[in-house]
């Protein structure tokens, strides 16, 4: 992604200190473009909680550097327990995306021998190297998967706009599944790029999505970056532009999705499938295979909804007119809320999975024929 013509991903090595990890401070955008470096596990654990960086592929790649900067900081004489000790503290942090987990654990089995690709480490130094590698590796997987996910999504973008006589596409998408939610492309507007990036003509609806408003602060954020046509709209808007032939299609991402094609997504996108089937709408997921939870099959009863801070809910933050960055209560000071992160999409309402191996139905039966290797 660029940045006033500057590339970024959304973490990386420091280019002076490969034992500092960077990243893009996400509790600042809008407003302010931040760089906060990560120099142990416990820093890793406090960005992916308190949301610096967010969204299921990004939170992935923060907890394998976590676990890169663990290597770093723990004695050869205890190195497996305390790897396993940051595996399990990383996977404390944040219940509901798969990513989180997957990574944590695939950097677990590396280093401590149980790899069934990889020998097993006889130093220190070694586990420390590999520990970079392996993180490297699924940051680097991570944003390859999102390019190939914006390949498969073009297709059918540039379906939709020869239908309409190369008119714009209109696409509704919920939170943010773009650039700042991976590590490069991002899942839900890898297409949205990779079409305007082809000179087809895409126009995005973005849902404001509250409580945190990702959607405001972060989806028109980069969309704008990137020179794509967008309108901000009010989370209940939805329903509306659909019920009037404005929306083409909806794209969203998604934090965990079973193996039967039940997805968790940020709060308020079940609400959108629902209206997207009334309207015959279609509806699509993007995911990167990573957000797969092979051990789930109903995703209403297995998958973990995060509930976080209530003052979320109550409060907002924003830039004022004076430029001051400010919280401001918006309810009265004795109401009491409630806030659950996520919600989930039954797989019937979901016309199809982007994944990097291409569009496969939400189905059991769809998602094995695209990833054999796991056992459904």
């Amino acid at each position: 992604m660029n940045i006033e013509g500057r590339h970024y991903r959304t973490i990386w090595l420091k280019e002076t200190d490969h034992r500092v990890v960077q990243i893009i401070n996400q509790q600042t955008l809008p407003f302010t473009l931040e760089i906060l470096d990560l120099h142990s596990t416990e820093d890793a654990c406090r960005a992916i909680k308190d949301m610096y960086v967010r969204g299921a592929g990004l939170i992935g790649a923060t907890a394998a550097f976590g676990m890169y900067l663990a290597a770093l900081n723990v004695a050869e004489t205890s190195f497996n327990d305390d790897i396993a000790a940051a595996a399990v503290m990383l996977k404390n942090t944040r219940p509901t995306a798969s990513n989180l987990a997957w990574a944590a654990d695939r950097m677990v089995k590396v280093l401590t021998g149980h790899s069934e690709t990889q020998q097993k480490l006889s130093c220190l130094a070694e586990k420390r190297e590999a520990a970079k590698t392996e993180a490297q590796a699924i940051a680097d997987e991570d944003a390859e998967f999102c390019r190939m996910i914006g390949v498969h999504g073009l297709d059918i973008i540039r379906k939709i706009s020869q239908k309409k006589d190369r008119g714009a596409v209109n696409i509704l998408t919920h939170c943010n599944a773009g650039w700042l939610a991976f590590v490069d492309y991002g899942s839900a507007l890898s297409p949205v790029y990779a079409a305007f990036d082809n000179n087809i003509p895409v126009h995005v609806w973005v849902d404001e999505t509250r409580p945190r408003n990702q959607g405001a602060g972060l989806t028109a954020w980069e969309l704008g970056q990137h020179g794509v046509s967008h309108d901000l709209i009010c989370d209940n808007a939805g329903g509306h532009l659909m019920q009037h032939g404005l929306v083409d299609m909806v794209i969203t991402g998604a934090d965990r999705v079973t193996r039967q094609g039940d997805a968790a997504n940020k709060i308020g996108t079940y609400l959108k499938a629902l209206a997207a089937k009334e309207n015959n709408v279609p509806f699509y997921v993007a995911l990167p295979s990573s957000t797969f939870d092979f051990t789930m099959i109903d995703g209403l009863k297995e998958i973990p909804i995060e509930e976080r801070d209530p003052s979320e809910v109550r409060y907002v933050t924003g830039r004022t007119e004076s430029g001051l960055i400010d919280t401001v209560r918006i309810c009265p000071e004795k109401t009491t809320a409630r806030n659950w992160g996520f919600d989930v999409t039954p797989a019937r309402y979901i016309t199809g999975l982007i994944t990097e191996r291409g569009v496969c139905e939400a189905s059991e039966k769809g998602i094995r024929g695209f990833f054999p290797e796991y056992d459904c």
